[in-house]
């Protein structure tokens, strides 16, 4: 099985891992309120590396996650990804930061979500709108990654159906206005580059690699940049 490192900067996390057979071997992550990858990346890299007990040239690949989420994130996670691969020689991979978050929740809150019918992770995307797409209880996607501005009605078909479980960073704002009884919030719900190993593994056995040179994060929307504040 192959040695691999993961990246995940598409949100608030930082987070960084070394997987070989499938298992975590190194993890170095934080999670606040900073978006302070730039300056933490590089060095939780280094520092998993050395913690495997491993050298860069032992990696078979590098897997980053690829969006939707933070536009200065996912540009800091792609561009060392890209760096690495380049310098090593070796295959880049790419998972979706839902479809990551999705796979590490249903490992970490299996008794939360026993009797769970749908599960959604939900990426803040400034104001009431988030990054979010829908999987049922065998991890099956059923809607495909979207921009949602949550209300009310926000989910009403599958809440009548079953119990929802929504997390991630974008889940929190919701939980005042999703007010239905099969409404279930994982608030300790954080997300980690471990969520990403078995998808990585699965890309890697298929040889579903991406293009070092072409790649570019998903990122949804447009960047829009906020307008400076007035000095005087």
């Amino acid at each position: 099985m192959p040695t691999l490192l993961h990246i995940e900067s598409s949100t608030l996390t930082c987070s960084v891992a070394v997987s070989t057979n499938g298992e975590t071997i190194s993890l170095q992550e934080s999670h606040d309120q900073s978006y302070a990858h730039s300056e933490k990346l590089v060095v939780y890299i280094d520092e998993a590396i050395k913690e495997a007990g491993i050298m860069p040239q032992d990696l078979d690949a590098v897997c980053v996650s690829k969006g939707p989420g933070s536009y200065t994130g996912l540009r800091i996670g792609v561009s060392a990804a890209k760096g690495l691969c380049y310098g090593l020689g070796i295959p880049l991979l790419s998972v979706g930061s839902l479809e990551s978050m999705m796979n590490w929740a249903s490992i970490n809150f299996k008794q939360e979500l026993a009797d769970v019918s749908f599960l959604c992770p939900m990426i803040d995307a400034r104001r009431m709108e988030v990054y979010t797409q829908l999987f049922d209880s065998a991890l099956h996607v059923l809607q495909p990654v979207s921009a949602e501005i949550i209300d009310e009605q926000s989910f009403a078909s599958q809440l009548e159906k079953g119990k929802v479980a929504f997390f991630g960073d974008g889940a929190a704002k919701c939980k005042d206005i999703i007010n239905h009884s099969n409404a279930v919030f994982l608030d300790d719900f954080l997300p980690s580059a471990s969520g990403m190993i078995a998808l990585a593994e699965a890309k890697f056995a298929s040889k579903r690699f991406e293009d070092v040179a072409y790649f570019e994060p998903y990122y949804l929307k447009d960047f829009v940049a906020g307008l400076p504040k007035k000095m005087f």
